[in-house]
């Protein structure tokens, strides 16, 4: 989960790393610390909270070399401190380690390692890492040697990147499961490292992906990869699209303020290639799947985690819809727990923006150890989630860069329509008249979600009168239901209200007892098949003196009699009216959190790529 960034060139290594750091700092940023080798010794700068506090020791403690690396914190073993902060050095000094990932058996290799003599300068389970290191050093084995000894005794994964004075030319780098990437940036005379993509895009496209029990010995010319067994590996090189601008603020106050408003073009891109306008098809060109496997399939099963979770619960209404398949949705974190049943009639769709989420992975590998289709929505190209799947579907969504997740949300139910689409048309559930109908549907969407947008600042003001709350109900029925969850997520995360998200129906038998004047209630009431049944659930919660916030279609006069408030929505076909709905919950969040000083992008504890139990 923390960010990681290395170089290795001609130009100063402090700048891109600090550099790369900020771009990273979404993953973690309860610390954060660099090591460059300046006059033929390691210099290490580290600081606790968040990356400006390092930016200002920097400055004052200056250092410069043409090698390093950097990390930046979100805290697993040991309380946020400079002391327990990355990198972290051996008892010498020639060695320093960035760590991401949990070693779960750090107690029996720190008393081993203290046993022998060494001795720990923190709380953190990453630093029995570099003393492992030192202890192969010892040895005789050169860094890259002692690294891959060092690897094999940890348990857990993890993503590890080495350097040594002594060895000043070249940074060593491990991955280990699933704790997060390693992409190689291949530069001209120079060499970067990163955990995530947007650190380095600034200054290559050109990137190599580490797989798990992976390692590579990295210098300013060259690189070589290698298993942790020690076998040579021919890696594969991709060339990444994304512009590096887009990860820029730009005009606006906050990264997720820019990424909601992005949605409109995010959706465009998701669309472009995959919806034939003109022929009034879906073609999911990295999905294949023929007709006769389509209609063997008996089920899917979708396995995610938070957001991406609630993305799933949407995406069953419409799989079981367009192509008659019963659809499961499953918390990554809890599948493989239960020894769920799985076989060759069955297709796991893992729904995860990073690729790299380390439940998503776990319940991905159950999957294919099972034998079932393995597919994948993914946002990160050349993630471990797009290169274990059978198939996959970008969701093209560009970095998000704001903890809490918006386009992505919405990009990856687009990616679920298609799909739901694409499946019907092979299994024989859609008509080609039917399957036209609904992708000129999908043509209207960009355009439904700019104009729900448009009323921003209606969504602002009512933030203002909303905003001293403690407490909230998000209440929705059918296909809706999910984005009373979603919506409550968003305030939760970015504001820290209490807010809950529960399906309408069930609000007597149980969350009724909550509700008072204390306790705002936002129903989603847009004209669909259960608006009566909405409708019914306002005066429920009016009655007990709730001050009711109503989500309704444009031109829905009579509903204001019955709201305390109405936020409109443009009119939207039933299965695409989530992508539109959730845009006016997002813009309530994110003002409500502005209204209450929140730190929106980086919201307490919380951190955008989860790489660990």
């Amino acid at each position: 989960m923390c960010g990681i960034v290395g170089y290795v060139g001609p130009r100063t290594a402090t700048e891109l790393i600090l550099g790369g750091l900020q771009r990273l700092e979404y993953r973690g940023y309860d610390s954060a610390g660099l090591a460059v080798i300046q006059n033929g010794q390691i210099a290490l700068r580290r600081d606790a909270g968040k990356l400006s506090n390092l930016h200002r020791l920097v400055s004052a403690q200056p250092v410069n070399g043409h090698i390093g690396v950097g990390h930046t914190r979100w805290a697993t073993h040991g309380r946020p401190s400079a002391r327990n902060s990355h990198p972290h050095a051996s008892m010498d000094g020639d060695v320093v380690v960035v760590h991401n990932g949990i070693v779960e058996n750090f107690q029996r290799l720190r008393a081993e390692l203290e046993a022998e003599g060494f001795r720990f300068a923190s709380d953190t389970d990453s630093e029995v890492i570099v003393h492992l290191i030192a202890c192969h050093l010892q040895q005789g084995c050169n860094l890259a040697e002692a690294t891959r000894r060092a690897a094999a005794r940890l348990e857990g994964a993890h993503a590890i990147v080495a350097r040594r004075a002594a060895e000043p030319d070249n940074l060593v780098t491990a991955r280990i499961g699933n704790a997060g990437g390693v992409a190689l940036g291949v530069g001209e005379g120079e060499m970067f490292i990163a955990s995530d993509i947007p650190a380095i895009l600034e200054h290559t496209r050109c990137m190599v992906f580490l797989e798990s029990r992976q390692m590579a010995v990295v210098r300013a010319d060259r690189f070589e990869v290698r298993t942790l067994a020690g076998d040579a590996v021919e890696p594969v090189t991709h060339i990444i699209p994304w512009d590096p601008v887009g990860a820029a603020k730009g005009a606006y106050r906050h990264f997720m303020q820019k990424e909601i408003f992005e949605q409109p073009r995010a959706l465009t891109d998701t669309l472009r290639g995959r919806a034939d306008f003109a022929a009034g098809q879906v073609d999911l060109p990295d999905l294949p799947l023929s007709a006769e496997a389509a209609r063997a399939l008996r089920r899917l099963v979708i396995v995610a985690c938070g957001t991406s979770a609630y993305a799933g619960l949407v995406g069953k209404f419409m799989i079981e819809q367009l192509a008659r398949l019963p659809v499961e949705v499953d918390y990554a974190s809890e599948f493989r727990y239960r020894a769920p049943i799985l076989d060759g009639d069955t297709a796991v769709l893992a729904i995860t923006q990073s690729g790299e989420t380390v439940d998503t992975l776990a319940a991905m590998e159950q999957a294919r150890a099972s034998g079932a289709r393995l597919w994948s929505i993914v946002n990160a190209i050349g993630s471990q989630a797009m290169r274990a799947a059978d198939g996959y579907i970008t969701m093209q969504a560009g970095p998000e860069v704001g903890v809490a997740s918006t386009k992505a949300f919405t990009t990856s139910l687009a990616d679920l329509y298609l799909l739901a689409v694409y499946l019907g048309a092979r299994r024989g559930a859609l008509a080609p008249e039917a399957q036209r109908r609904h992708v000129d549907d999908l043509a209207r969407l960009p355009d439904l979600v700019g104009r729900a947008l448009d009323r921003d600042a209606e969504v602002e003001a009512l933030a203002a009168e909303l905003c001293q709350y403690e407490n909230f109900l998000y209440l929705g029925r059918g296909v809706n239901y999910p984005i009373a969850l979603e919506g409550a997520l968003k305030l939760k995360e970015i504001s820290y209200i209490h807010a809950e998200g529960y399906p309408a129906g069930e609000m007597k038998h149980g969350p009724i007892a909550l509700i008072d004047a204390h306790m705002p209630a936002l129903a989603i009431a847009v004209r669909d098949g259960v608006y009566a049944k909405m409708l019914s659930q306002i005066e429920q919660a009016r009655a007990r003196g709730a001050v009711v916030i109503a989500l309704a279609t444009e031109g829905d006069t009579a509903i204001r009699a019955q709201a305390d408030h109405v936020l409109y929505v443009p009119d939207a076909p039933p299965l695409l009216a989530p992508i539109v709905n959730v845009v006016p919950l997002q813009l309530l969040a994110y003002h409500i959190a502005v209204r209450r000083g929140c730190d929106v992008d980086q919201p307490r504890n919380l951190a955008k790529s989860v790489t660990v139990e």
